[in-house]
């Protein structure tokens, strides 16, 4: 007579010989994990950012974008050479600092108002460029908030130069771009204005 075997009752064998003792072998072919924080434990995603149209703020832009770099692992921002298109614009205006809220994925399209109303009130340049970045990969608001939450923005103050992202807000940014190609979840595309 044959018996069928459910497979449940196969896990709970399993899992009895490995209690008990048993081994149970492991793949041949199978190849060691990679260590965290090594260059092949992320899949990064690279996000291409145009600061043509950012005038006298490219240095601030490209520091904001090595902010983040530093920071997380899961994606890269990297300024979009000649002909490439960009996922991020960065233009430069007289207004406060906008920006489309993400997360931007590859192929996708955000744009930083870098606002110089702000700049003018004494608000960090660098910040301002991280701060608005973060919007891009999908962090909102937090405000008000100390000076050492980035995306605290002008409620840091105006003698705030933080342009590091906290550990909350680097731990949120690589949950977004976890697994590759940014996963499915699409950018929210909200407009949010870093007025006072």
């Amino acid at each position: 007579m044959t018996r069928r075997v459910s497979p449940l009752t196969l896990v709970i064998a399993a899992t009895v010989a490995l209690i008990g003792g048993g081994a149970v072998a492991a793949p041949a072919a199978a190849s060691p994990a990679p260590a965290p924080g090594s260059d092949t434990a992320a899949q990064q995603t690279t996000l291409y950012y145009d600061d043509s149209r950012a005038a006298e703020f490219r240095d601030a832009v490209e520091a904001g974008a090595a902010e983040w770099n530093a920071a997380v692992d899961n994606v890269e921002l990297v300024r979009a050479p000649a002909g490439r298109r960009a996922e991020i614009t960065v233009v430069a205006t007289d207004g406060w600092p906008m920006a489309t809220l993400g997360p931007v994925r590859p192929g996708g399209s955000a744009t930083i108002w870098f606002g110089r109303q702000a700049v003018w009130q004494g608000h960090d340049e660098v910040r301002i460029a991280a701060h608005e970045l973060g919007h891009s990969l999908g962090l909102p608001d937090v405000k008000p908030g100390p000076c050492s939450s980035l995306m605290s923005g002008s409620t840091g103050g105006v003698g705030c130069t933080n342009a590091a992202p906290n550990a909350q807000e680097r731990s949120r940014v690589e949950q977004l771009y976890g697994g590759g190609a940014a996963g499915a979840a699409p950018a929210a595309g909200t407009l949010v204005v870093d007025g006072p």
